[in-house]
């Protein structure tokens, strides 16, 4: 029993564990499910359920109705017969309510933001990578524009060659009229003879 305790210490001084390990996991099988003891629930649909009450909650619609039931809730509770009061005057559970949907509406109203924070960032990341392929696309354009405006500063345009041959017609008609034709047009076969 000695020499096991020695090896076994020699071993955890080398940086090896000689105690056997448990079940090793396997990486190409999935988790098999774990007992829960919290409801599991779709992240998604909460989230989409949380903007939708933060939407209703921001529209006036909401303010109105508010302000009514708040002041039937008050007008009932003074005006009733007693007997039928549910909140006598410091409106005690009318505060404890409206605490209470305060204390679900603010998170509700965060979990809405952060899920807007989200997608605004998703959208600006696409923004900002559509922004810099137009900023590529432009600059490759602008490299290909420059290359055939070098390009067309060697070709001869029609408008040149138009010019030439305007040139060289004047330049013939000088000609004629210093030096004018000869003789009538003669054939080659009488410059062979």
């Amino acid at each position: 029993m000695a020499d096991r305790t020695e090896e076994r210490d020699r071993t955890r001084a080398a940086g090896a564990s000689a105690m056997p390990r448990g079940p090793r996991a396997r990486l190409d099988q999935p988790r098999a499910p774990r007992l829960r003891l919290l409801p599991a629930y779709d992240p998604e649909a909460f989230g989409r359920f949380s903007e939708k009450i933060a939407r209703f909650l921001g529209t006036g619609r909401f303010i109105v109705w508010m302000t009514l039931v708040i002041i039937l809730w008050v007008v009932w509770n003074i005006f009733a017969p007693p007997p039928v009061r549910f909140d006598e005057y410091p409106f005690i559970f009318l505060t404890l309510a409206l605490s209470l949907q305060a204390s679900y509406a603010a998170p509700l109203i965060l979990l809405a933001q952060n899920r807007q924070d989200d997608r605004d960032r998703v959208n600006l990341e696409q923004d900002r990578k559509s922004n810099e392929r137009s900023i590529a696309d432009t600059e490759y354009l602008t490299r290909e524009i420059a290359a055939l405006r070098m390009g067309l500063g060697e070709v001869a345009t029609r408008d040149w060659i138009r010019s030439e041959l305007q040139d060289l017609i004047k330049e013939m008609e000088d000609r004629r009229v210093v030096f004018p034709p000869e003789a009538p047009y003669r054939s080659d076969e009488s410059d062979r003879r």
